[in-house]
């Protein structure tokens, strides 16, 4: 088993990717970082803990390890730009969200380096999605990727206002049916929670490359507003906030199998 995810297998269509909760930052790479990028700040805080019921729903569950500052496993390993005129955050990213520096000066992160962690950290994380994919739907004749995520509500480097607090993204309609999406989409706007889909956030590179609706794999991203489950600036959470999200989240996951 690679140290660079976690892995749980389940029993169903349904395979959850959790890419942007891990926390690790190995010496190597900290000892090149500023205080800024070791805080981490734009880790999907406490995602895993949100979708802890998913393997009771026999969900086959990747999570990464390693925090997205090492590489962002939901960008292309060529490090293209994902929404055109947009800030870019990058395969490696170089600035937080809120624009600090990551790394002191003359430790930015050059192509070799960027080659080395795609191959140490990304590729691995790629390989078991595909394989398990591949694995549910030769069992099932269909796959459905759910693709995970949180973000604090208001950034103003990378979107203008408030997100509401559910961001469904299937890459305007092309990584999943138009039933799917349309199911999902009324279980969201059934809740007690504000949503949109394909807004400000459609699916990032996991969502696109993945979701081939006419072989038989559907994807779909779930960018949730941290503020739904916890408070934005200390990190502490509400259980009962927590409860209310999960059961959110659950409805949409029963909607999204076929």
């Amino acid at each position: 088993m690679s140290d660079v995810y976690d892995w749980h297998e389940g029993s169903t269509p349904l395979l959850i990717s959790i890419p942007h909760d891990g926390r690790t930052i190995p010496p190597d790479i900290a000892a090149t970082m500023t205080a800024a990028g070791l805080a981490i700040p734009d880790t999907d805080w406490d995602v895993r803990r949100l979708y802890g019921f998913a393997e009771t729903m026999g969900a086959s569950i990747i999570a990464a390890n390693y925090s997205r500052y090492v590489v962002d496993l939901n960008r292309s390993a060529d490090d293209a730009v994902l929404y055109a005129g947009q800030v870019s955050t990058g395969l490696c990213p170089a600035r937080t969200f809120g624009g600090e520096a990551i790394y002191a000066d003359g430790k930015a992160v050059d192509e070799k380096e960027r080659r080395r962690r795609v191959t140490l950290y990304w590729e691995p994380y790629h390989a078991r999605i595909a394989e398990g994919l591949a694995r549910i739907r030769r069992r099932f004749g269909h796959a459905c990727l759910w693709d995970a995520h949180s973000i604090r509500g208001s950034v103003p480097r990378l979107f203008d206002g408030i997100l509401p607090d559910l961001n469904i993204g299937t890459n305007d309609g092309r990584s999943c049916t138009a039933a799917i999406q349309d199911r999902i989409a009324a279980v969201a706007a059934a809740s007690p929670f504000t949503s949109v889909v394909n807004g400000r956030f459609k699916g990032g590179y996991i969502t696109r490359h993945y979701g081939e609706p006419h072989e038989g794999i559907h994807a779909v991203q779930l960018e949730l507003a941290q503020r739904c489950y916890m408070d934005e600036d200390t990190l502490r959470h509400d259980e009962v906030r927590i409860a209310k999200l999960a059961g959110t989240i659950r409805e949409l996951l029963e909607s999204f199998l076929i």
